[in-house]
């Protein structure tokens, strides 16, 4: 198996050297970068499995690199861990919404970052397996979830989903009525004791519910069992 490559983006060279020196012993290739300019420079050249990219960066910060990566078609799906001295609410809830994977506030512990680095490359090659499998269509009133071809497309129209995004819905899809609560969808769809709050999947079913419901504020298909948390239903069903 190919070693996944990961592109670490920080302007702090003793931050940069640790996780650089870390990832590399773990068996990743590490392309070290400080300063998001050169990285979209590296970008040209170079496939990057996932990137590590701390917010307060010179010239151009984590957020508008993340902003201009996704833009770009080769990486508007590759996995994107923030790493940031900003701990705030807003910045967490800023970076999710932007399509990170996750969020990790400095300091931080090592081991940590490389479960959660194991974590987010566990659950992508989990959802490949899951296609290859089970290859599939969910169907519900406007909503269609290709799990082979890994596409999402509502009144015929594709729907342009993260590979979390995707996974939260697939998830709830197939089992249809279940109701999930906050720390078992972490669990499931994260893999592991997630070490921050569950607004995570809540930020993560907001940006769902703006791609794929007619109205957010009114969800038909991923809605909230208040007190308990998520569940998908079909309104096709309900209306015959």
């Amino acid at each position: 198996m190919a070693k996944k490559t990961i592109m670490v983006i920080d302007d702090q060279p003793e931050i940069l050297e640790l996780v650089s020196f870390t990832l590399q012993k773990e068996g990743y290739e590490v392309i070290p970068v400080e300063d998001a300019e050169k990285a979209l420079q590296e970008l040209k050249d170079k496939d990057v499995d996932m990137f590590i990219v701390d917010i307060m960066l010179p010239n151009m910060d984590g957020f508008e690199f993340v902003r201009h990566i996704r833009a770009s078609e080769k990486h508007k799906l590759t996995p994107v861990i923030f790493l940031s001295a900003k701990g705030e609410e807003f910045d967490k809830v800023l970076g999710l919404e932007l399509g990170a994977d996750d969020y990790i506030v400095k300091p931080f512990s090592i081991r940590e970052l490389l479960a959660r680095i194991r974590a987010v490359f566990r659950r992508m090659q989990l959802g490949n397996v899951v296609k290859e499998e089970k290859p599939k269509k969910i169907v519900a009133k406007d909503l269609e979830i290709d799990i082979d071809k890994y596409e999402v497309r509502v009144k015929g129209k594709k729907v342009s989903l993260t590979p979390l995004e995707f996974d939260l819905l697939r998830f709830l899809a197939e089992n249809e009525g279940k109701v999930f609560s906050r720390d078992v969808l972490l669990d499931k769809l994260w893999g592991y004791d997630y070490f921050g709050d569950t607004r995570t999947v809540d930020v993560h079913i907001r940006r769902l519910r703006t791609k794929i419901e007619e109205d957010p504020s009114n969800p038909r298909y991923v809605v909230t069992v208040r007190g308990k948390g998520y569940k998908f239903r079909d309104p096709g069903k309900e209306e015959q």
